[in-house]
């Protein structure tokens, strides 16, 4: 299938020190699929997906975003020196209110490495904030992440993103066992104040 690019922005990809945001592959269904599966207990994915199911939501799903001029979310691709190290993006965007919710997962293998996963994670949200504040105007980013996740959580609020509230208890991870939900925001007035 060829690279394919999404209506609703003006620029594909985005790049930056050996990195590419680029429009989410269909090439890379399969190992997205494998990651989610490797880490449901920090994605609200309750049970494994199988390939019928990814390719099914691909088709479904994700394919028509790119023809859309106001699509539900927008997907990307993080690839690193052309290696697909990561995938996430803008989702339950909603353009009356100018607003999306950044969603982001690394190869289990980068994980394991902090230094790596935190230049990896910087990298895409810098990126991304170009994608939303500069190329689609949006006024607001925000998060949800279990409280069980401190080094991700410190590489967002590197990156600008402050913290904006807990949700007590708000997920349970097995029977008896909750997380807290960690909410964090940004402004384009934020990013504007700190962008180089």
């Amino acid at each position: 299938m060829p690279e394919l690019s999404y209506l609703a922005l003006r620029s594909n990809p985005y790049e930056h020190d050996g990195y590419c945001l680029r429009p989410i592959r269909y090439e890379d269904r399969e190992p997205i699929r494998q990651w989610r599966n490797a880490q449901l207990q920090v994605l609200r994915q309750a049970v494994p997906l199988t390939v019928e199911q990814q390719d099914a939501y691909f088709q479904r799903v994700v394919l028509p975003l790119f023809e859309q001029e106001r699509p539900g979310q927008l997907l990307f691709s993080l690839l690193h020196h052309n290696e697909l190290v990561a995938y996430g993006g803008l989702v339950h965007i909603s353009w009356p209110d100018e607003r999306a919710e950044i969603s982001f997962l690394a190869a289990p293998a980068r994980v394991r490495n902090p230094a790596t996963y935190r230049q990896d994670f910087l990298t895409f949200l810098q990126l991304l904030y170009r994608v939303a504040f500069e190329d689609l105007r949006l006024n607001r980013l925000v998060t949800e992440t279990y409280d069980l996740r401190p080094a991700h959580v410190a590489i967002m609020e590197e990156s600008g993103l402050k913290p904006e509230g807990r949700l007590r208890q708000h997920v349970q991870l097995a029977p008896g066992t909750f997380a807290d939900s960690l909410m964090h925001g940004l402004l384009a007035a934020d990013y504007a104040a700190t962008a180089p």
